[in-house]
């Protein structure tokens, strides 16, 4: 009898353990998604680039789409003669441009403000505490993110591995109403467990389970990369909000080398995760 319950008992924790195991694998193909929404935390306004071809499928298949960007992006030019707040106010019209490209409206941009290239440097538990607050908003069913490693830290330059991590921890915490309850118990807002994952990198693609074919969509990837003047060709070290024609047409030739190609169709690579994001990073 004793063995009999033994058995039985090591067979229902095995199951439960089997319950609890995260998906790898959407139950539905990402191009057949329709009704979701969809939040992306990036830490600069251009992180979403990497995402444009999915990002432009799923604004086209009904889904909603709200990009998050954590920083100004302040910093980043070698141009002499553009300051913090020129350039902060040059990447938010480049975003806005190139979100409009994809179909997504300027409404569903948002801008936390951080500095750029110091984001680790932040009040991590108020940067936390802000996402939060976005995520209980928004309520996303899917939350695209930079990657923080599956079973080892990936490595990032400093602002993406920041945002990677603050990410995965806003998932965490916003699930639990006892934490930042002054949203719940003052601004209305109530918890929420993102129920899936779509994560991002742009260097280590080992980790990838999931492929998205952006056949139709690559020329809207490529038009809303040519609108990140500031940040590549001659822009980035002289810049001009009026590039030549010429300019223009090498970063779409750019942009349409980068996009990656599996089984002879571009794609965008993720490692799709559902379940608990206490497992997120494994």
């Amino acid at each position: 009898m004793k063995r009999f319950l033994c058995s039985h008992l090591c067979l229902a924790f095995a199951m439960l353990a089997v319950a609890q195991q995260p998906v790898y694998k959407p139950d539905v193909p990402i191009e057949k998604w329709s009704g979701k929404t969809i939040m992306l935390i990036g830490a600069h306004a251009d992180d979403d680039a990497l995402s444009h071809g999915t990002l432009a499928m799923l604004q086209a298949h009904g889904n909603q789409l709200y990009i998050v960007t954590l920083t100004t992006g302040n910093v980043g030019t070698q141009d002499p003669s553009l300051s913090r707040m020129q350039l902060a106010e040059i990447r938010r019209k480049e975003e806005l441009a190139a979100l409009a490209e994809l179909g997504i409206p300027g409404d569903h941009y948002i801008n936390l403000g951080y500095d750029d290239g110091l984001l680790e440097f932040e009040d991590r538990k108020a940067v936390v505490e802000n996402l939060v607050r976005w995520i209980r908003k928004l309520r996303p069913t899917v939350l695209m993110a930079w990657d923080p490693g599956k079973n080892y830290q990936k490595w990032h330059k400093s602002d993406h591995r920041a945002a990677a991590y603050l990410s995965a921890d806003a998932a965490r915490a916003a699930m639990w109403r006892l934490l930042f309850e002054g949203q719940i118990t003052q601004e209305g807002l109530k918890e929420w467990m993102v129920p899936e994952y779509l994560l991002y990198n742009d260097y280590d693609h080992d980790d990838e389970n999931v492929w998205v074919d952006i056949s139709e969509f690559v020329d809207k990837k490529v038009n809303a990369f040519s609108k990140y003047v500031s940040q590549y060709g001659p822009g980035w070290k002289n810049y001009n909000a009026n590039p030549s024609e010429t300019e223009v047409k090498q970063m779409k030739e750019d942009a349409r080398a980068s996009v990656r190609m599996k089984d002879g169709k571009p794609m965008e690579g993720f490692r799709y995760y559902k379940g608990l994001p206490d497992a997120l990073g494994k």
